[in-house]
């Protein structure tokens, strides 16, 4: 029996006549039953794909209907062109053009492994293949060079997931050889968050001297201190000491020698041999000393505190009053531009005072007189979050103003209650103590003072209850001796607090 599906015709419409050679059984349907669908779409999926995949890798390994064997280091792979060809564009081009490999049985391939070559083969005629630490390098480069961007890309996301500080390295090296950028990047990053197990493994000793200063010379190097940096720099340089000594001072100039601890540079820094004996180090040294006797008087590139050390720069208010004649406020503040954050810090001892002296001392804060006559001076200390009292000035006053010269504290002028004052008083931190220097040429209170090109600037002021001072004076005081820094290590255990 045959079934015809479809709109019926007239006899008459056909031009036919009955006859026995015509008539068919015909399926009849209700038109009133149609629901306007007059065909079907079968499909039996992605099963049909692999049924077939399946049957040509049995193929493949039977040799049934093979047209080319392709050799890889002396092993020979029986393949099909066109499963070769549909699935890598290399194939293609090579197969589908006029080229003398299109013709013959047996195309040699240069250039990777024959592990490789199986590995390429059992993906291309089963879309899987086990990618594993062993094989991932030989079958990215070996899908990077027959074009199969997808299995390209995973050998590239399962390199991702096996980051450690021990390959991240060499796996950074692997991806700007080949330009995964995306690779690269997160390969840089995972060092730079790692760096101090990183520069404890052989990759970091085995590093160009680039790469090396690619690393220590960035912000974003997570490391606890500055310490971890240049240990990491000597063990490179010890590593090779003949061939790498040349190169110290070009590294040590991206460690930022001022932020190490004072006793760490010089019982570490400055006793080594190899230091020592590179003078071209000696500057580096210097500008050491100096920043740790001149704070941020003293700035370069290296006295910039890399982000992970919590360290930043920060604005300190310090006390006040809630309104004209209302209460004095004992509170210590400090915002940091970068969080956009204020935080409380201790509160400022014998708040009750006004009218004191405030200024930075390397990292910390002093403030000095204020009403009524009061001759004392207290230091902030930020590492331990509280006010020290210190020596005490020679002459009480308000209304006077402090500055940083050279690593020593400056009072100047200033009110005694009586008689506005031309009194100039010099602190230094080491030796915890006040020493009258040269007095201001007029007695003046609430100048404005700083410090520039190693003199101190007095500019304005009141010389009395109804002017007020247009003039600039610049006071010449004694430097430190430029000798005496060079023995800074002297005294860096000197400093006394009572």
């Amino acid at each position: 029996m045959v079934l015809i599906l479809g709109r019926r015709l007239n006899r008459e419409d056909l031009g036919v006549r009955d006859s026995p050679a015509t008539k068919r059984k015909v399926f009849e349907m209700d038109p009133k039953s149609l629901t306007g669908h007059e065909f079907f779409d079968f499909s039996s999926g992605s099963s049909h794909a692999e049924n077939i995949l399946q049957i040509f890798n049995e193929f493949r390994d039977s040799r049934l209907f093979t047209d080319v064997i392709i050799c890889v280091e002396g092993k020979e792979f029986p393949c099909h062109r066109a499963v070769l060809s549909a699935c890598s564009s290399y194939f293609r081009a090579m197969f589908c053009n006029d080229h003398r490999e299109s013709r013959e049985m047996l195309v040699e391939i240069n250039g990777i492994l024959a592990e490789a070559m199986e590995c390429f083969l059992q993906y291309v005629y089963t879309g899987k293949v086990k990618i594993t630490t062993e094989n991932v390098q030989y079958l990215f480069e070996t899908s990077s060079l027959f074009q199969i961007s997808v299995l390209r890309d995973a050998c590239a996301k399962f390199l991702e997931e096996q980051l450690d500080p021990c390959n991240c390295l060499g796996i950074q090296r692997f991806a700007d050889t080949h330009s995964l950028k995306t690779l690269f990047t997160k390969c840089k990053n995972f060092a730079l968050q790692t760096f101090e197990d990183v520069s404890q493994h052989e990759e970091f000793l085995e590093l160009d001297k680039d790469e090396l200063i690619d690393y220590i010379c960035s912000d974003e190097l997570v490391i606890g201190k500055e310490e971890m940096v240049f240990e990491a720099v000597m063990r490179w340089v010890y590593r090779a000491v003949d061939l790498r000594r040349p190169l110290l001072h070009e590294l040590l100039t991206h460690v930022r020698l001022p932020l190490l601890h004072p006793n760490y540079f010089v019982q570490t820094v400055e006793v080594d041999q190899l230091i020592q004996n590179s003078p071209e180090c000696y500057q580096l040294l210097h500008e050491a000393r100096r920043y740790h006797i001149l704070g941020n008087e003293m700035m370069s590139p290296r006295t910039r505190p890399r982000r992970s050390t919590g360290y930043s720069e920060v604005i300190v208010v310090v006390g006040g009053c809630e309104r004209v004649g209302g209460f004095n406020l004992p509170y210590t503040e400090c915002y940091d531009p970068v969080t956009g954050e204020w935080k409380s810090l201790a509160k400022l001892p014998e708040f009750t005072k006004s009218e004191y002296a405030v200024c930075a001392l390397r990292n910390d804060i002093l403030v000095s007189g204020g009403r009524i006559n009061s001759r004392d001076v207290w230091i902030y200390n930020s590492q331990l979050n509280i006010w020290i009292r210190v020596a005490s000035l020679n002459k009480g006053r308000w209304r006077h103003k402090m500055a940083v010269l050279l690593g020593k504290v400056y009072v100047v002028g200033g009110y005694d209650g009586q008689n506005r004052l031309s009194s100039v008083e010099c602190y230094d931190s080491f030796s915890n103590r006040w020493t009258e220097v040269a007095p201001l040429k007029e007695a003046v209170s609430s100048p404005a003072v700083t410090s520039c090109v190693g003199k101190l600037f007095v500019i304005g002021g009141g010389p009395d209850d109804n002017t007020c001072s247009d003039k600039v004076k610049p006071n010449y005081f004694r430097h430190i001796p430029i000798g005496l820094l060079d023995h800074v290590q002297n005294t860096f255990s000197r400093q006394v607090i009572t």
